[in-house]
């Protein structure tokens, strides 16, 4: 009930937040917050993926310049890379994933902050299930997360992985965890075949291989929409960034919630936005078109209490390198994102 309760809030919110983005008070934000003259650098190192997307329409459809940003985006291959040259100091800002190595460090005093949230995972309909093979569920074996007891079960990512924090999420809506199966580290084009000729009992799979085990007949849904909302990459800035260029941290989130805004609803497939996704990613037309959407909140709401709920689970996996809860001061500013729906009204 309150699952289903938050989804439709979540929607309505969004579908406001997008509105009101989309009329007068993008004027009355731009009078508030005076672009930066002369235009001051902002160097990011992000991951060329759908997640990040709000941030190239706002470079392709100018609105870093409208606030005095000079953004310069340069791929790098992993989260890793762009969190060396964050602590280094090379770079302002990073579009990464959160990984576990990031609650240790930010414990140990990691000078980086998440100021505005990536992509959210779908509110419903999520490609990410827990299937299992179809034998094991015709015959009653596993009804449900609780029959996944002492089974072994696929995941791709060794510990403390994204992975593993959802199988996590699945194994506990059957009052499991992660000790109570044989936990199978297991890429996620090789699962199909696993399934198929019974190495595994279940798997966590993703699009578009969830979807082939199932049509095949391989597998059946056991859990899904595992984790509607949650956030599991950010934008984050160097804390020399944060702390030393505020009014250049503030402009970067605002200019984030105008792409976001942009993004909503039929709007996300408008070819302004397929230049935008075109022009940073390795993507194609195609598959965009065909994909499920990424989903961005327009109010730039940074879901801490999923962070919480990502840091515990690790914690409590054993996959820290501390076992008391972290204060999450250490790893989020919300001022930024706060002050962005301050300028817009929301």
């Amino acid at each position: 009930m309150f699952t289903n309760t938050l989804k439709t809030l979540t929607g309505r919110l969004f579908a406001v937040a997008a509105a009101v983005l989309l009329a007068a008070p993008h004027q009355s934000a731009a009078e508030a917050i005076a672009p930066l003259d002369p235009p001051q650098p902002v160097k990011v190192a992000y991951v060329p993926i759908m997640k990040f997307a709000a941030m190239y329409v706002a470079e392709k459809r100018g609105l870093f310049d409208k606030y005095g940003l000079d953004v310069e985006l340069e791929r790098v291959k992993s989260g890793t890379e762009a969190i060396a040259f964050l602590t280094q100091g090379t770079i302002d800002v990073g579009g990464i994933a959160i990984v576990t190595s990031l609650w240790s460090g930010w414990n140990k005093g990691l000078d980086i902050r998440v100021i505005a949230p990536g992509a959210l995972e779908p509110m419903e309909n999520s490609p990410t299930k827990l299937v299992v093979r179809s034998a094991l569920a015709d015959d009653g074996s596993v009804k449900s997360a609780a029959d996944l007891k002492g089974r072994r079960v696929a995941v791709a990512g060794g510990p403390g992985s994204g992975g593993e924090y959802l199988i996590s999420k699945g194994l506990s809506r059957g009052n499991l965890t992660i000790r109570d199966v044989e936990l199978m580290n297991v890429a996620n084009p090789d699962m199909p075949m696993a399934l198929a000729n019974g190495s595994v009992d279940a798997a966590l799979m993703g699009s578009p291989y969830a979807d082939q085990v199932i049509n095949a007949g391989d597998a059946k849904v056991l859990e899904s929409d595992l984790t509607p909302g949650l956030m599991t990459v950010a934008f984050v800035g160097s804390g020399k960034f944060v702390n030393e260029r505020p009014e250049v941290a503030e402009r970067f989130v605002l200019a984030l919630a105008e792409a976001a805004a942009m993004m909503q609803g039929d709007d996300y497939l408008a070819p302004e936005n397929i230049e935008a996704y075109l022009t940073f990613t390795n993507s194609t037309e195609d598959a965009i078109r065909s994909g499920n959407p990424v989903i961005y909140d327009p109010t730039m709401q940074i879901p801490v209490a999923g962070l919480a709920d990502m840091e515990k689970v690790h914690r409590e996996n054993g996959r820290t390198e501390y076992t008391d809860p972290l204060d999450l001061s250490n790893a989020v500013d919300t001022s930024f994102t706060e002050k962005a729906r301050a300028a817009l009204g929301l």
